[in-house]
């Protein structure tokens, strides 16, 4: 059985994903359709709006017949560390083809910027290195590196969100397997950080923007994402009481870094160059999280990289770990989410071919990955009530879905 992956966030799921398999799917002429998702706390460093037994609902019902975790250590990381723990992943379990969404729509400008890329990488790296040390921010340095090298006008607009993080699957793809084609889709009719719903077509951020200014699903809204999307966010906010954004865990946040010492801090992975002594300035007189990052924010660390730092505080990343997990050289296990009948005829068969473990509960295995899983599940609903936050954790120890 052909199978297609994606990589996705779904937070949340809207029209634009549901296109994505779609077209995913026609190009790629897959049988199956596996999305690896992001969990509790996203790329960007932030909390996803709802949690990822609802996320991953939805996108069963819009197309996906396998969805599998993300392990937190690669979800909350740049792109190249997100497109590693997410490539192998999907390599491992058997896919033929990866496809991504892009601003470019053309494989050939990815291929053509990799080749060039793999020629002059000493350039490259000498460029970024140099930048980062004057103390620029890593994508602004790595902008830089790309114009040093000239990227030849076949090849893609590597400052485009989504062009660098497909970029970064082809890299991991190239350097991974064989076995998996590398595919795109062009973006359609928005841009990954619009803050404004526009059409039938927008972006995440939009449509969390205004579900968060409306505190309800209006109009807007409603005419952007399926109708599953409404009922799994709908059903969250009824039976938990919130969707989660930032401002709900900074004074967690605030009471963390508080009480760390700065020894303490610096061991945590993210906190580097001295940031603890700023972070323990800057946070005693906030009184908001987006009051927070307005001060923390610097030429040197954008706005993201803070986030996720802000994150790994939270649930007490070290560096020591972090380091450990990501230098593994492949995925420790393939968690399951959730599956429709078609994902499960297609484990049913694929298994039997796995190198690594194939799990539907977390107790299925000893794995330092999977306690810092239950950790970041721990963060992820302390702004619950205490009884819903019990419920909540037993949930994470439960079966996948099946629809």
């Amino acid at each position: 059985m052909k199978a297609c992956g994606v990589i996705v966030e779904y937070n949340p799921f809207h029209n634009g994903h549901a296109y994505h398999i779609e077209q995913s799917k026609k190009q790629s002429g897959a049988e199956c359709m596996i999305a690896i998702m992001s969990g509790p706390f996203l790329q960007r460093g932030e909390p996803a709006i709802i949690d990822k037994w609802h996320r991953a609902e939805a996108a069963l019902h819009s197309g996906a017949d396998l969805v599998l975790e993300l392990p937190y250590i690669f979800a909350v990381e740049h792109s190249d560390f997100f497109s590693q723990g997410s490539v192998q992943t999907l390599a491992e379990v058997g896919v033929d083809a990866i496809c991504f969404g892009s601003e470019s729509g053309s494989i050939e400008g990815f291929n053509s910027a990799y080749e060039h890329l793999q020629e002059h990488s000493g350039i490259y790296d000498e460029v970024l290195r140099k930048h980062l040390n004057e103390g620029l921010s890593f994508p602004e340095a790595s902008r830089l590196g790309y114009e040093a090298i000239k990227l030849p006008s076949d090849s893609i607009d590597l400052t485009q969100p989504n062009n660098i993080l497909g970029y970064s699957y082809v890299k991991q793809i190239r350097a991974y397997t064989n076995d998996v084609e590398p595919m795109t889709i062009k973006r359609q009719n928005n841009h990954y950080h619009d803050e404004t719903i526009t059409g039938k077509v927008a972006s995440a951020t939009s449509i969390r923007k205004q579900l968060m200014t409306d505190n309800e699903i209006k109009t807007d809204v409603k005419e952007a994402i399926p109708s599953i999307t409404q009922e799994m966010l709908n059903t969250y906010r009824e039976k938990i009481g919130i969707w989660h954004d930032w401002e709900l865990y900074f004074p967690f946040l605030q009471f963390k870094v508080l009480t760390m010492i700065e020894e303490d801090l610096r061991q945590i992975h993210g906190v580097d160059e001295g940031l603890e002594h700023r972070l323990k300035r800057t946070i005693k007189e906030a009184t908001s999280f987006q009051e927070f990052m307005s001060e923390l924010k610097t030429k040197r660390y954008t706005w993201t990289r803070l986030q996720r730092t802000l994150v790994h505080i939270l649930i007490g990343t070290s560096k020591e770990d972090a380091g450990r997990m990501l230098r593994q050289p492949a995925p420790p296990y393939a968690r399951i989410l959730g599956m429709t009948d078609h994902g499960k005829r297609y484990l049913r068969h694929q298994k039997k071919a796995m190198d690594i473990p194939l799990i539907t509960q977390p107790q299925q295995l000893d794995h330092p990955m999977l306690d810092l899983e239950e950790r970041a599940a721990a963060a992820y609903y302390a702004v619950t009530d205490p009884k819903m936050k019990v419920e909540r954790m037993k949930r994470e120890f439960g079966p996948p879905i099946q629809v």
